[in-house]
Parts: C-alpha cells; structure tokens; sequence
C-alpha cells in the first residue's frame, strides 16, 4: 500500500474565476465616468482682512465693510454702520443691499475692495449671496429682459462680525 500513496496523482490547482469581478466593473466604471461630469467646484479666491498696512496714497479712505447678522444686514464705513437692511422673512433683502452698494459705487467709483464680515451660524448660502451682490450688480434696462452685470467691489475679504 506504500506504493499507492507515493503515486498519487497531485490535484490540480482551480483556476481563479473572476467573471463576477469584471461584471462589478463593466456596470462600476461608467456609472463613475458619468457622475464625475456633474460635480464641478467653484473657487472664490478671498483675502484675509489685513491688521496692520498703511493706506496707499491713490486708494479712498473709506473701509466698505458688509456685516452679515441674523436679522440684518449691515453695511459700515470702518467707523460706523451706514445702513441697515432688515431681514425679510428667512432671507436677506439682496436688492436692497445691491442698491446700497450701488449707492456706494457711485461716491467711491475707485475703490474695489469690500470687507464681508459674518456672525457665527449664519447658513453658507446667505453668505454667498450677500459675496454675490458685493462683487456684481445684475440690473435689467428697460425694456429687455437682458441682465447687465456691473461690478462692484470684486476684492472681497472674509471674516467674522465683532
């Protein structure tokens, strides 16, 4: 009986199947091509407002600050509040704070940067809003339905309302 276990005959190595595998990736890989062409991101290039720097000689004196608060929207000169616009509803006005800003332009038509200051909790979409209408103005003229689109104060710096 020795000799029948020396000449056993050595079992063969299954084959890997890997069909399942490759169906995983025929129905994966398109699915992922697909949904990769609608994700786009946006990127506002913003400056941190500055403690310390002189003013420059050929730049306004006037500090244009926007305070977003939870019933309001302020709008500052660097020593005091401007104008206020009160909260509508869950929104901020935004017409009314273009207008303003508009206002602004026409006194200050060389300045081009606003500080946008916000209060802890206000929701993300408020604030670009408020960034949107900072930067550029949509007006319609009359008679078309056509938006014009005027900017502001494009160099906006970002921080938190005292």
């Amino acid at each position: 009986m020795s000799r029948l276990t020396r000449h056993r005959r050595k079992a063969e190595t299954p084959d890997v199947d890997v069909t399942t595998f490759m169906n995983l990736m025929v129905v994966l890989i398109p699915f992922l091509l697909v949904t990769a062409v609608f994700s786009r991101i946006t990127i506002f290039e913003l400056d941190l407002p500055t403690a310390a720097g002189g003013p420059a000689a050929d730049k306004p004196n006037i500090t244009i600050e926007v305070i977003v608060r939870k019933s309001r929207v302020e709008i500052g000169n660097g020593s005091k509040i401007v104008r206020t616009i009160p909260k509508d509803g869950e929104t901020y006005d935004i017409g009314k704070l273009s207008e303003a800003l508009q206002a602004l332009k026409q006194a200050y038509p060389g300045k081009r940067d606003a500080t946008v200051l916000v209060e802890p909790e206000i929701e993300y979409e408020h604030v670009i809003h408020v960034m949107d209408a900072v930067r550029v103005a949509e007006t319609r003229q009359d008679g078309s339905e056509e938006l014009k689109r005027t900017p502001l104060f494009p160099e906006i710096s970002v921080g938190e309302a005292p």
